[in-house]
């Protein structure tokens, strides 16, 4: 039965697995999951690009919505910061996996979150209260937790992304593909 849908943070497991010295095999990953996985939902913001720039993630989306992945990208958004006048760009997610979850909650039993953001304890309850057990992948195992302890708390367990590096770790051989 398919019961299970992923919910993949890009730029927050990006961080915690380049935390841990772990490129992450997607191929393997959803594997992983076999059979019980409804959706593999991968979610980043993009740098619209200008002329002359490499967008270095494209490869990557691509591999991921050719091989059954649903991507979902928004621009990032460039502002000046009041306090230090310093440009910054921000492209957070958390609305779209929000709305995506809460909109799947009906037809699964089991959502896997691969974030370590504590943003998304609100939608953790909310998901636990429609009878959806909640499973959050991200790793303690650094020098600063990349989980907030509120989320860790908040959901029924927690997986630490280090436990996977033999399931979905990524060695790139030379000349092959750093994706499959």
């Amino acid at each position: 039965m398919r019961d299970t849908a992923l919910f993949i943070d890009g730029s927050n497991i990006y961080a915690t697995g380049k935390a841990l010295g772990l490129d992450i095999n997607y191929a393997k990953l959803k594997l992983w999951f076999g059979d019980n996985l409804l959706r593999a939902n991968y979610y980043t913001a993009v740098i619209p690009q200008k002329e002359g720039m490499v967008d270095n993630l494209r490869p990557l989306r691509d591999w991921l919505s050719y091989n059954g992945y649903c991507v979902v990208t928004k621009d990032t958004k460039e502002f000046v910061d009041k306090i230090t006048g310093k440009s910054k760009i921000k492209g957070n997610m958390d609305t779209e996996i929000t709305v995506d979850a809460l909109e799947l909650a009906p037809r699964i039993k089991h959502m896997v979150l691969f974030s370590g953001d504590g943003d998304f304890t609100y939608l953790v309850k909310a998901m636990q209260r429609q009878g959806v057990h909640v499973t959050a992948i991200s790793t303690i195992k650094t020098e600063y937790p990349m989980i907030a302890d509120e989320l860790r708390r908040a959901v029924d367990a927690f997986v630490d992304l280090d436990a996977f590096i033999n399931e979905i770790n990524n060695p790139v051989p030379k000349g092959g593909s750093r994706y499959a």
